[in-house]
């Protein structure tokens, strides 16, 4: 049996390779159909046993051709260090995989940075890393996706943003001439400022406390934080940092920048008025 199955192997690989095609595809699309009945996400389940697979048909064909592998071995065994060097991208990027799979750094569905690069996770494989590229100005997506090879990922530092994806730490400062003083009306403000976060305000403190737990840090929030400073120009630098829902953050930036022009220009028509008097 496996004297015939010598003779037919460029067949019998084919077939294999066809059926594990198969076995895939069926395979996801069954997890998948599940996971949008019980509307979960099951990407990275997807992800793993996509990469099982493969490795199952690397094993399985690598048996196949074990003994044409190993004359070919011995006979390129002079060129072994310039295939090594010729091929030091592709080992590094091997690598990266395995560093993925032994440590878990992030997920797919996770946010993260490597780099300069900020987006969410769709796909990891042997040799590169999907991403759906997230601008962390607007917590949008752009557009772009990403393909970054796994070397990156022995090189380059990651962060795991996964947290961002729900809430932020949203930070952003408005810059004004010294003739209003801000702390003539920076409770007002401050109220306001505590206004537009109210209705979130419960959520925020249970998961700014899931976060400080595993993260074992103190993140501000979720009261909105008024600090004021000068620029190198002397110009008034009024600080916000707000503990709010990603995709709410533009939003009540917005609110928050009204209301301080508002009670700026008022604040400085009475200075001007007094003035006149």
């Amino acid at each position: 049996m496996l004297a015939q199955l010598s003779q037919y192997k460029l067949l019998v690989s084919l077939a294999v390779l066809l059926l594990f095609i198969l076995l895939k595809y069926a395979t996801v699309q069954l997890i998948k159909r599940n996971a949008k009945k019980k509307g979960k996400d099951k990407r990275d389940l997807v992800n793993t046993i996509k990469n099982l697979l493969n490795f199952l048909i690397i094993i399985v064909v690598l048996n196949l051709w074990a003994d044409e592998l190993q004359k070919f071995a011995f006979s390129i065994a002079a060129f072994m260090v310039a295939i090594v060097l010729a091929t030091r991208e592709f080992i590094q990027c091997l690598l990266g995989f395995i560093y993925l799979a032994s440590t878990r750094p992030f997920r797919v569905g996770d946010w993260i940075q490597i780099g300069d690069h900020c987006g969410e996770v769709t796909a990891t494989d042997w040799t590169k890393l999907t991403i759906l590229e997230v601008d962390m100005e607007t917590y949008n997506f752009s557009g772009k996706t990403l393909i970054l090879p796994n070397s990156l990922l022995i090189n380059q530092p990651i962060k795991n943003l996964n947290y961002l994806k729900r809430y932020v730490s949203h930070h952003f400062v408005i810059t004004r001439d010294m003739s209003v003083n801000p702390y003539n009306f920076i409770d007002e403000l401050t109220q306001k400022a505590a206004e537009h976060c109210q209705h979130f305000h419960d959520v925020a403190i249970r998961y700014s406390q899931i976060i400080e737990k595993r993260l074992e840090v103190s993140i501000p929030g979720p009261e909105a934080h008024i600090y004021i400073s000068t620029s190198n120009l002397g110009d008034t630098c009024t600080e916000f940092t707000i503990f709010c829902p990603t995709e709410q953050a533009l939003e009540i930036e917005q609110k928050i920048t009204q209301d301080f022009f508002n009670l700026w220009f008022t604040e400085k028509a009475r200075l001007e008025t007094a003035k006149s008097e």
